[in-house]
């Protein structure tokens, strides 16, 4: 018997972006700070740009997907935003619900960052997995040691030399046992412990430099997460 229930997840943030800006971000460009969403079969049940949008999709038995953005404008070009992930979890509830609720505060902040230091700039996306090794409990510990910012503060100026991609500057801008965000003057690096939630470590690169290539970023991250769980 399948474990059919409803859930929602409520989370409300400031903004560092107007709402005009906020909307073309969570509708146009969502490859710059989460996952290209242009191939989802979403439905606009409510577009009131820029203020209130609800996107949803519909499928078989009931299941259903919903994202709700509420935007205010703020003082100093910042908007306030109340946010609404609703629908149905076929299976393992507890599970799916403590993931994708996590994964909402990252994505969240992830938006901030790239509304505060990337808005607008075109974006090269890039979705690396890691190996199925990684899903073990300490697989996103491992991660952290090798890229050598275990212990290492929210918010601290960091020096990483990755194997076979270089040495990246910036500012480990999110750290949790989680995800890790990475922002350097030209890219996000996120990086997500999906182990604890029954998959492989994953991350994503979300490059503004102009020059970036998907194909070279998948081979050198690729090969770097092979010889950290190797």
């Amino acid at each position: 018997m399948t474990d059919n229930r409803e859930f929602e997840i409520v989370a409300d943030t400031e903004l560092p972006g107007t709402p005009e800006r906020v909307w073309q971000a969570v509708t146009q460009d969502t490859s710059a700070w989460m996952f290209p969403t242009d191939q989802w079969p979403a439905v606009k049940t409510v577009d009131e740009y820029p203020s209130h949008l609800v996107t949803r999709m519909d499928g078989p038995d009931g299941w259903f997907n919903q994202l709700e953005h509420v935007l205010e404008p703020l003082d100093g070009g910042r908007a306030k935003l109340h946010y609404v992930h609703s629908g149905i979890f076929a299976d393992n509830w507890e599970g799916q619900y403590d993931g994708a609720s996590k994964h909402t505060e990252f994505y969240l902040h992830t938006l901030g960052q790239y509304l505060q230091y990337f808005d607008g700039k075109p974006v090269v996306f890039t979705d690396i997995q890691g190996p199925a090794a990684s899903q073990t409990p300490d697989g996103f510990v491992q991660l952290k040691k090798a890229l050598g910012v275990d212990g290492v503060a929210e918010g601290s100026a960091v020096e990483v030399d990755v194997d076979g991609v270089g040495r990246l500057s910036g500012e480990l801008d999110f750290s949790n046992q989680h995800f890790l965000g990475l922002r350097t003057a030209d890219t996000l690096y996120r990086f997500f412990g999906r182990n604890s939630f029954g998959a492989p470590v994953g991350m994503t690169v979300h490059d503004f430099s102009g020059s970036g290539d998907s194909e070279l970023t998948a081979k050198a991250w690729g090969d770097f997460l092979e010889k950290v769980y190797a």
